[in-house]
């Protein structure tokens, strides 16, 4: 039908994948063409989420069945801001959702960041995940210790999997290259270091007890650190208080018999470090790679969630031959005619409404800054589909003239010398990988080229 309502979702991660589901599910009438940078879908699920956290991946299998649906077409291996324009697919579409999340790093902004040995946890979790933008990262793990900026869930994940036994890894979708690199790696100690106090940590409750749990390591914090903190978490809500309470038995607590024994026989050591900010990556002296990592030391002021960290004007200096920043992800503008917020690094919206540009929508990281997790992004993303839905309603966004949908998008590829991959191509790659990582004892062994990809695609 010529009059159908033709929606197109730029970015095919949770975000954008959600976002699809809600309008299919909710209007009968609705196609959603969903554009993708990469050939194979499925952004952070796929990309972010730990190897040794399969569980986490299941919603691809809801994913899938959205990607499947008459009403819903996948074109990966499309860049938009490219390959095709947001001009373009506003004339081809009558709403353009934004879903592309937030592909850029938060810089430290200290000297020495840019020193070989230091690494945005983005990039670091891209490469152990298979991204192809990270496959020749090739971090240095020839090191004793390494420093991880920041205290959430990446942070944690990154320290798990730098910590891991073999056995534990080779079980997972993790990369080969990664795999042999790790099965090589002297650090056996980690310190993730966070500029606030164990009250303020942000990771889970489910995170820490991972690390407390993982084989042949202990746990090394600084008793100091929890000074006053066994009064002041009677005040607090429950789930700060059940992660509180894990991090001061870890820290404070005389082991079990049995704990005592798994730490006398670890070969890894990891902790917390509290109250610190970096100041400066200290370079080796033939001054080629970090060596070290200066903090300041920092005092809180105000107490709970609002807390902020004030610099004492001490500080420490901590050798270390790797850093791994995971201080936040960034949104990239990716068009220079759409508005874009660069100090909060979203695109300005109102309940997912772009501002100021009609019929123009976004969901995810990108309308909200990098926070939460899938579930929060699915709420997010059905809010967003909702105002978009309420607006066709309204006549707020005019459907009445017809619009070409990919019939417009297509050609102006073709042109272009740009093939998209349709969803059944990204399933000849599932296939192959699956394939690939039976023979490895594993759930997949994922392609790492663009170029591979394509060729199983298209072959």
């Amino acid at each position: 039908n010529k009059n159908t309502p033709k929606v197109c979702i730029v970015g095919a991660g949770p975000a954008g994948f959600y976002t699809a589901q809600h309008l299919i599910k909710s209007r009968q009438d609705v196609e959603v063409d969903i554009y993708e940078r990469l050939p194979v879908p499925f952004g952070l699920v796929r990309f972010g989420v730990a190897p040794d956290h399969p569980e986490v991946k299941n919603v691809i299998n809801t994913f899938t069945q959205t990607a499947q649906h008459s009403r819903c077409s996948f074109y990966g291996n499309v860049n938009v801001g490219t390959d095709v324009s947001v001009k373009e697919l506003q004339q081809a579409y009558h709403a353009v959702v934004l879903s592309y999340g937030a592909e850029g790093n938060r810089r430290m902004g200290v000297p020495g960041e840019d020193l070989a040995g230091v690494h945005a946890a983005k990039d670091f979790v891209g490469w152990y995940n298979g991204l192809p933008d990270n496959r020749k990262l090739h971090p240095d793990l020839s090191c004793e210790t390494a420093v991880i900026l920041g205290q959430g869930n990446v942070a944690l994940d990154v320290a798990r999997i730098l910590l891991s036994p073999m056995d534990m890894l080779k079980k997972t979708d993790i990369t080969q290259p990664a795999l042999d690199l790790l099965a090589e790696s002297r650090i056996r100690r980690v310190l993730i270091v966070g500029r606030r106090g164990p009250m303020q940590i942000a990771c889970t409750i489910k995170e820490v007890r991972e690390m407390v749990n993982l084989p042949d390591t202990r746990p090394e914090m600084v008793a100091a650190d929890f000074k006053g903190i066994a009064e002041a978490v009677k005040e607090v809500p429950r789930p700060r208080k059940r992660l509180t309470e894990l991090l001061l038995k870890t820290a404070l607590d005389v082991p079990t018999e049995k704990e005592q024994e798994k730490r006398s026989k670890a070969s890894r050591v990891w902790g917390f470090r509290f109250f610190r900010s970096p100041v400066e990556v200290l370079p080796a002296p033939d001054l080629s790679r970090a060596a070290a990592i200066r903090l300041a030391v920092n005092r809180l002021e105000g107490s709970g969630e609002g807390a902020s960290a004030v610099p004492t004007g001490e500080v420490e200096d901590v050798p270390c031959g790797l850093v791994i920043s995971s201080i936040g992800y960034k949104s990239l503008p990716i068009d220079p005619l759409l508005p874009f917020d660069s100090r909060k690094a979203i695109v300005p919206n109102t309940m997912g409404r772009v501002q100021k540009t009609a019929g123009v929508y976004c969901s995810g990281w990108l309308k909200t800054g990098p926070t939460g997790v899938i579930g929060t992004t699915m709420n997010n993303s059905f809010d967003t589909a909702r105002a978009l839905l309420e607006d066709m309603d309204s006549g707020a966004l005019d459907v009445s003239s017809a619009k070409p949908g990919s019939q417009g998008v297509t050609p102006l590829l073709e042109k272009r010398g740009v093939k998209p991959v349709e969803f059944s191509d990204w399933e000849k790659i599932d296939n192959e990988e699956i394939k690939r990582g039976v023979a490895m004892g594993k759930p997949r062994e994922k392609l790492l080229s663009v170029d591979e990809m394509l060729h199983v695609a298209r072959t």
